[in-house]
């Protein structure tokens, strides 16, 4: 009996997502990761299609649907075997923050451009000296008149070249609490005192246009204010758990998917006995211990989302899946290669891009030494 309830039109969307991906997208990731970004034109196909922000609602120009067709996207995307169209990110990590917690005016603004990819969104937390702790962040942010003035740097921006308006975490430097100083701001592309700085070159992740950003006395106008004024690391920890949940949802998929390469591979190609490489006990085995750690994951994190989905506290366990899964996909990757023999060190091989893209998801929404962290506070240790 499978965990999760998918309707008819769960899976007919599905089926539309994997053509629209196998036709518009999937044929030109090559070209995308040799160019270290992907078109802006490939966000708005996107977005044309119906498969951005699937949650919104029909009166923003959304489809209004449940959580699990934002789970669907999440895998599906996975099976593209690159990173540069990060539809979960925008969708499903930075828009929501508009939807929670803007304005009606915020939202009639941006939330219709957000979902037909004509708005392409970042969320810049992270500085040179403030990662995992944002309480740390250096940041500022202003009043002046009806204005507020943004100075500070951030780095490690997913989207950070592409993205046509950025949520900015920054600090008022008058509040000496530092978890009360932190505000969220919306900076539309094009501001004054705006600028991009680097497109950073990575290991993995090479069409995910990642770089710095600066900000140099950029007024903002006060409306631009996302939500409470103060209430910014609140706000931030609201959406974490969605946001990990997220990351733990890819991984899992990346993980499914690059053992069914390696299965797949093992099966059709034959060893130095001349006998298929599945045939090997040592493959088998290898294969069966790999098999079994995805069905757990899949089963516990397939548990996470019903009750995600249901409204339900999972801060701890998803703190928990995020760090396990994504370990997990480390362990995957590395082991695959092992299978693949010589073939595996080749760009033909598709374990290798994901060998190099897995690697950073321990780290990014926050390090997985700070989810065990948060798990064991939460159990009292």
């Amino acid at each position: 009996m499978e965990i999760l309830n998918y309707t008819d039109a769960h899976q007919d969307f599905r089926k539309r997502l994997r053509t629209f991906l196998a036709e518009e997208i999937t044929p030109h990731v090559d070209q995308w990761e040799a160019d270290y970004i992907v078109p802006k034109d490939a966000w708005q196909k996107m977005g044309a299609a119906g498969f951005l922000c699937t949650w919104a609602a029909p009166e923003y120009g959304g489809r209004g649907g449940d959580f699990l067709y934002s789970v669907i996207c999440a895998e599906e995307m996975a099976r593209t075997n690159h990173t540069g169209l990060c539809s979960m990110l925008h969708s499903d990590i930075i828009v929501p923050y508009i939807d929670a917690f803007g304005t009606d005016a915020q939202k009639k603004k941006y939330l219709p451009g957000c979902i037909s990819g004509d708005i392409i969104t970042a969320v810049a937390m992270t500085e040179p000296d403030a990662g995992s702790d944002l309480a740390a962040m250096q940041a500022t942010a202003e009043k002046d008149g009806n204005e507020i003035i943004l100075n500070g740097n951030k780095t490690f921006i997913s989207n950070g070249i592409n993205a046509d308006l950025v949520i900015v975490a920054a600090k008022n430097p008058a509040e000496k609490n530092p978890y009360q100083a932190v505000s969220l701001y919306i900076v539309e592309d094009g501001t004054p005192g705006f600028k991009r700085g680097r497109h950073l070159d990575k290991m993995g992740f090479f069409s995910q246009d990642t770089a710095e950003l600066f900000f140099s006395n950029c007024r903002i106008p006060s409306e631009n204010i996302l939500g409470q004024e103060g209430m910014g690391f609140m706000m931030l920890m609201e959406k974490l758990q969605q946001e990990r949940l997220m990351c733990a949802i890819g991984a899992q998929a990346a993980a499914e998917l690059m053992l069914e390469w390696t299965i797949d591979y093992c099966k059709t190609h034959t060893n130095a006995a001349g006998k298929p490489i599945s045939k090997s006990q040592a493959a088998q085995f290898a294969i069966v211990e790999m098999m079994t750690d995805v069905k757990v994951g899949r089963a516990f994190l397939d548990k996470l989302i019903c009750s995600h989905a249901a409204g339900e506290n999972v801060v701890v366990e998803t703190s928990m899946a995020k760090y396990w899964i994504t370990d997990l996909d480390k362990k995957i990757a590395s082991q695959c290669l092992d299978l693949f023999g010589d073939f595996g060190i080749t760009e033909d091989c598709p374990v290798a891009r994901g060998f190099r893209d897995v690697r950073v998801m321990s780290i990014f929404a926050g390090t997985n030494e700070v989810m065990k962290g948060i798990a064991a506070k939460f159990l009292g240790l």
